[in-house]
């Protein structure tokens, strides 16, 4: 089934710019070339959106492919019959984090995710905090403001 979803390079420096076209090249099957900006929240960086259409899984294998290389990126798929959408993350600092999203784009939490946390107890709020992506949403927050009315390119999987 195809699916479509957006790619946010929030900050790669201009030397790994080729690696990160030529990684989503490689994923989408086609060649692509980003419209980058300066990122404001770092300095000497670049910054990057593209909405992207393929079949499910696509987000996946962007954030797979991606997470090797020393940049900060979000990826989202939107659900498709028979797959749940998907929201992945991810900072050098923090890693790769990864959540189901509902059809409204709300984060889904699964229910053995939920009895785990319930089970080993512990810092409740944190534990949730943690299962919804709050790290990851701290530290990414300062670079999306600066995307805020950035051009957005579509990238549309071949064959």
């Amino acid at each position: 089934m195809a699916t479509c979803g957006v790619l946010y390079i929030h900050s790669a420096t201009p030397a790994v710019v080729p690696h990160v076209e030529w990684a989503t090249a490689g994923v989408i099957g086609m060649s692509v070339h980003f419209d980058w900006q300066g990122q404001p929240a770092a300095p000497g960086h670049l910054r990057a959106e593209v909405a992207w259409s393929g079949p499910a899984g696509t987000a996946g294998r962007l954030a797979s492919t991606l997470r090797g290389w020393p940049i900060r990126f979000e990826v989202t798929e939107d659900p498709s019959p028979g797959a749940d959408g998907e929201r992945y993350a991810f900072t050098p600092s923090l890693g790769l984090y990864h959540a189901l999203t509902s059809a409204n784009g709300d984060l889904v939490v699964p229910e053995n995710r939920l009895r785990m946390l319930l089970a080993t107890g512990g810092d409740i709020s944190a534990a949730l905090d943690l299962l919804l992506g709050g790290p990851w949403d701290a530290e990414l927050e300062a670079f999306r403001h600066a995307g805020e009315g950035a051009p957005v390119r579509w990238l549309h999987r071949v064959g």
